[in-house]
């Protein structure tokens, strides 16, 4: 015996046939681009596309961010992801005093409309798939990329790209949350029906466990806890009125990519095969674009080290070739240095090329599914997925995902798991190169990527100039609309996308609904 896996099921030395957990053979695994999907949600994969190259960026002001998309866009990035700073994650105009400190920080400050305009000046939205990680206020955030689309216009339908959108993983391991679970799954539930009529190529939401692994999910649970959330998702789309197959194909999910190559390749295969029995044989879905598991990838962050940080060169290649072989379409490559700070241009470009190089240089896109018939990936794929069921069953029996999250389930098991992460590398069980093993006397110099403290007043600045130049009256009658919707059943997004038309602030939309649907406060034995 070798040990375990990530997931805590038993690693063999050797995998074959014959032996109870291998792999069997003349076991049929369906093919690539059919149900349940294990070999990949198309049938031709990468030998007819490669993933989207999808690099996450975002800092400072609009300004700021917008000349690093042009710079990415011109290395050869086909997607762009944005990353937004605290205050705007939690709903906050940069000039609200809880925002002091934090503007422009982790990601870009977007305030209003006018700041959505500059972050993509010179970008045809027509032509790029972007995504963006934002969840509480996502709706916003959607609304004032349609209304800049619009003023230069482009026509909604053809707008691609994601919104997370995923709150109920910020109650789990993350906490940028606003409002209640049950609020939040509304305002979720009416941006899926409102982007099945104005925006189609949409994706509504990524489903994500990137945030929970991060926090020390094992894969298991990374994959359980995703698919139990997007379960719940579903149910509230289909209390809503929409119909499974009428939402369902929009559905994205996020995972991480860990160095443990072989059970990341296997994790993904498993995820897509449970989620495709869910979709059909608890839902009901008809359509085979409702039964996929589309996915994006960001390598794991967790996993850089601040001590001898090129060597995360190599871990982010190991990460980044795990999700390829797992059958990703897209991802997200982290740069060297984001241990120590946000990433540099030199080391955000080298990010860019590491997927390149295996794009181009590699045979990993001259055929479909390499590993099929693996004899370690289909038993890992076995073991992980019941392991994984096991907790989804586990998340049922408690109620489903918000009485989980209520009850603090989720959140437990993870912190149990990030525990005895942390017990072993301090114990030195767990090797981690250049901190508890091959460490170096002193550490080489390095210049970090500096966001300037001026440009939170300067942002402050802007958005007061905007609330200066706007009719106020209509601003607020605006707001009012939208707090009527929040009050009854109405969609909130039309009224929200009036008030943003009029350059209401992000604060004040995220205001307004936190005046009818409170905020939520964690119970203390979280």
């Amino acid at each position: 015996m070798s040990g375990q896996t990530e997931s805590g099921t038993p690693f063999e030395d050797v995998y074959g046939p014959g032996d109870p957990a291998g792999f069997d053979p003349a076991t049929s695994l369906g093919e690539p681009g059919a149900y349940p999907f294990t070999r990949g949600v198309h049938p031709g994969m990468y030998t007819t596309r490669p993933w989207t190259t999808r690099q996450y960026a975002g800092f400072g002001t609009a300004a700021e961010s917008n000349a690093r998309y042009l710079e990415l866009i011109a290395h050869g990035s086909a997607g762009l992801s944005v990353a937004f700073d605290l205050p705007t994650q939690m709903g906050m105009d940069s000039d609200a005093p809880l925002a002091a400190g934090e503007v422009g920080k982790v990601g870009v400050a977007i305030d209003s409309v006018v700041d959505m305009r500059v972050l993509f000046a010179g970008i045809d939205l027509a032509q790029v798939s972007t995504s963006m990680t934002i969840n509480a206020p996502a709706a916003v955030l959607l609304l004032l990329y349609q209304l800049v689309a619009e003023e230069n216009g482009i026509d909604p339908a053809l707008l691609a790209g994601t919104i997370q959108n995923d709150v109920l993983k910020e109650y789990i391991a993350r906490g940028t949350y606003i409002y209640p679970p049950q609020a939040s799954l509304r305002l979720v539930g009416d941006t899926f029906a409102y982007c099945a009529q104005a925006l189609p190529r949409w994706n509504t939401i990524s489903i994500s466990g990137y945030h929970m692994a991060e926090a020390g999910a094992t894969p298991a649970q990374e994959i359980a806890f995703t698919l139990a959330n997007g379960i719940a998702y579903v149910e509230a789309a289909l209390a809503a009125g929409l119909d499974v197959d009428q939402f369902a194909p929009r559905l994205s999910f996020f995972f991480v990519a860990r160095t443990t190559l072989l059970e990341e390749v296997a994790k993904f295969r498993a995820a897509r095969r449970i989620w495709a029995r869910v979709m059909r044989e608890r839902f009901g879905a008809k359509n085979p674009k409702s039964q996929m598991l589309r996915f994006h990838t960001q390598t794991a962050g967790v996993q850089l080290t601040a001590q001898q940080p090129e060597v995360n060169l190599v871990r982010v290649t190991v990460q980044a070739l795990a999700a390829v072989l797992g059958g990703t379409q897209s991802l997200h490559t982290n740069s060297y240095d984001e241990a120590l700070a946000l990433p540099t241009q030199k080391s955000a470009r080298l990010a860019v090329r590491t997927q390149q190089v295996l794009a181009h240089e590699t045979d990993l896109t001259k055929t479909v599914d390499p590993f099929a018939g693996s004899y370690v990936v289909e038993s890992l794929t076995d073991d992980v997925e019941a392991a994984a069921v096991a907790l989804m069953d586990a998340v049922d029996a408690l109620g489903g995902a918000v009485a989980g999250i209520e009850q603090g389930f989720q959140k437990g098991e993870i912190e149990r798991s990030a525990y005895e992460v942390a017990r072993e590398i301090d114990a030195g069980e767990r090797v981690v190169v250049g901190v508890n093993r091959f460490a170096l006397d002193e550490e080489e110099p390095y210049e970090p990527l500096r966001v300037d403290p001026a440009l939170e007043a300067a942002q402050a600045a802007r958005v007061a100039r905007v609330r200066e130049g706007r009719d106020d009256a209509r601003v607020t009658a605006a707001l009012e609309q939208l707090r009527s919707a929040a009050r009854g059943t109405d969609n909130v997004l039309p009224p929200m996308k009036r008030a943003l038309a009029l350059r209401a602030t992000v604060g004040e939309v995220c205001d307004a609904l936190r005046d009818v649907w409170g905020v939520y406060r964690p119970s203390e034995r979280f």
